[in-house]
Parts: C-alpha cells; sequence; structure tokens
C-alpha cells in the first residue's frame, strides 16, 4: 500500500527531526586577556531546550578574575525554548499519529476503504499537519539563525563588560551546529512530504469522485423505466 510505505517514510523523518533537535549538546567560549598578561577561558554549555539566558559564561575562580575587571556571573543572551519545544512536541506527536495510522493501513484497510469518514477525516488531518510542519519550523528555523548570533563570534557584543573594555574579550569556539540544521532541513523536508501525499489521500475522499458515491442512487432512479 502507498500510504503504508509513505507513513514508515515520515515516521523515520519525525524521529530524525526531534533527536537531532532535542538531543543537541553544544558550546561556545571566549578568551579573556587580563593586565597581568595572562589569559583566561570562558565556557559555556548550552543544549535543548535553548534557555540561553541561564546559561553562564565560566567558571572562573574568584581569585583569577582579572584583577575585579570580570564580573562574578555573566549568562548569554535569549530563551528560544518555546520554538525548539514546540517543534519537538510536534515531531513527537506526528511519530505517535504515524504509528496508529500504519497500523491502521496496514491491519484495517477494508474499515478505511469501506468507509466515507475515514478518508476524509485522514485528509483533513494531512492538510493540519503539513501546515504545522510549516509553523513549528520556519519558527524553529528563526530560532536557530538568533541561537547562532547568541552563541557566536558576536557574543562579546553582547556583553557590557566586554564592550566597556576594547580588546579585553575575544570569541574562541563554538561547538559545530551541524545536527541542528539538519533538524530544520528535515523539517521542511516533512512538510513537502506531508503537502505531496495530501493529494493521494484527497482522491480517497468523496471529494475527488463524487460520482462514484452517487451511482447507486442514478441507477435505482432509472431501473423502473425499464418495466
Amino acid at each position: 500500500n502507498s500510504n503504508g510505505g509513505f507513513l514508515q517514510r515520515v515516521c523515520v523523518f519525525s524521529i530524525f527531526a526531534f533527536a537531532t533537535c532535542g538531543g543537541y549538546s553544544g558550546k561556545t567560549s571566549i578568551n579573556l586577556t587580563c593586565r597581568t598578561g595572562k589569559n583566561l577561558t570562558l565556557n559555556g554549555d548550552f543544549s535543548y531546550p535553548f534557555r540561553l539566558n541561564g546559561v553562564a559564561l565560566g567558571p572562573l575562580d574568584p581569585g583569577l578574575n582579572c584583577n575585579n575587571t570580570w564580573p562574578s556571573a555573566v549568562y548569554l543572551v535569549g530563551d528560544f525554548s518555546s520554538s525548539a519545544q514546540f517543534f519537538v512536541a510536534f515531531a513527537v506527536l506526528v511519530f505517535l499519529y504515524t504509528i496508529a495510522a500504519l497500523i491502521l493501513y496496514l491491519g484495517y484497510m477494508h474499515l478505511y476503504r469501506g468507509t466515507g469518514k475515514l478518508p476524509m477525516i485522514d485528509f483533513i488531518i494531512t492538510v493540519i499537519i503539513s501546515f504545522l510542519w510549516l509553523v513549528s519550523t520556519s519558527a524553529w528555523a528563526k530560532a536557530l539563525v538568533d541561537i547562532k548570533a547568541s552563541t557566536g563570534s558576536n557574543i562579546v557584543t553582547e556583553i557590557k563588560d566586554c564592550v566597556s573594555q576594547p580588546g579585553f574579550c575575544h570569541f574562541n569556539e563554538i561547538r559545530s551546529m551541524g545536527s541542528l540544521n539538519v533538524s530544520v532541513v528535515v523539517g521542511f523536508l516533512n512538510l513537502i512530504l506531508w503537502a505531496g501525499n495530501a493529494w493521494f489521500v484527497y482522491k480517497e475522499t468523496h471529494l475527488h469522485n463524487p460520482s462514484s458515491s452517487a451511482s447507486p442512487n442514478a441507477t435505482s432512479s432509472s431501473s423502473p423505466s425499464g418495466m
């Protein structure tokens, strides 16, 4: 069954979507050039759901705080948990739905074909899922751009102690966000798959071929004329 094969594919892609986003753990770091000539490295470890404003740059020994030129706690900027959690939660729900729908397609296709309501419900759900893939992936893609900006090379411009002391802070490195990029690509791929499948589901409904549902009435009405 073509719908069964489709569900198997999107089930895998849904797993990729929430696994690549929800399983990510990253790190960014900056170097401090102290007046004594000693360099210190501060790290910021962040992960899903990307509440960066709760991630402190450190640790920094109070006795090595560059002659009191660095505050005790400096945090990254931004909270992107809403977009990330929406994307992951939706991907998980789609995964669960595809498992249930796959059971219906493979084990109870006679019920699916034998009623006019199930194909229509399936079509409506498919359209809704396609739309929500667009919304959730777009929101997550925008959040990812902001995450990269908040943890990348311009991080030193967002820390007032770095801005007030030119040459004091230097961006060091950031862990690759390749898996997060993959999550966005997979999200849009899911959108394309679900939107494309909407046409095939639509052909199963009475909206595509209403004449087939009306033909029994036409036959019954024409029979008396042959009498």
